[in-house]
């Protein structure tokens, strides 16, 4: 395996990761959460559910060559889901392609990966806050397979509390 190939097997396993703990943090969530804040002025959990599928277009657009970026509204929650899982998927197919990528392995995973996990560290910590915590997990055990990347994911292997 060429050290491109590794490259993008780790940012696809990145991918899945995210995907798995994502998912993780917008299932099953109160109703109203989208609109949640931690306070005011601060973005709302559809808000930042938003941002990142923005990070993931931008994503995209990058391995492409092409420098794109838009702000983009939050729609319902269950939009805002299927758009997670779904930019997810289209930059992971880019990953896994045989294209030379405009972007370094390096650069997309401490910009837009990168982002994308913090941010929905945030929606977990607002989980937390909104009375409807996520449960903690073992995630060194968790099955998370590079191209798992939609809502169908492994069951928990080791929940805590």
């Amino acid at each position: 395996m060429s050290d491109d190939q590794i490259r993008r097997q780790l940012l696809r396993h990145c991918l899945a990761t995210l995907a798995y703990r994502g998912g993780k943090a917008i299932r099953d969530t109160p109703p109203g959460f989208a609109k949640f804040r931690a306070a005011p002025g601060s973005r709302s959990a559809g808000e930042i559910l938003a941002h990142v599928g923005d990070l993931f277009d931008w994503a995209a657009a990058l391995v492409e060559g092409r420098h794109f970026w838009e702000d983009s509204a939050a729609r319902s929650w269950p939009a805002e889901c299927e758009r997670f899982f779904a930019a997810l998927a289209r930059f992971d197919a880019a990953l896994a392609g045989k294209e030379v990528l405009d972007a370094t392995a390096e650069r997309l995973f401490q910009g837009p990966i990168a982002d994308a996990f913090t941010h929905i560290g945030q929606i977990a910590m607002l989980r937390r806050l909104a009375g409807a915590p996520v449960r903690g997990e073992n995630y060194f055990k968790a099955e998370i397979v590079a191209g798992r990347v939609g809502p169908d994911q492994a069951p928990p292997v080791k929940e805590f509390g």
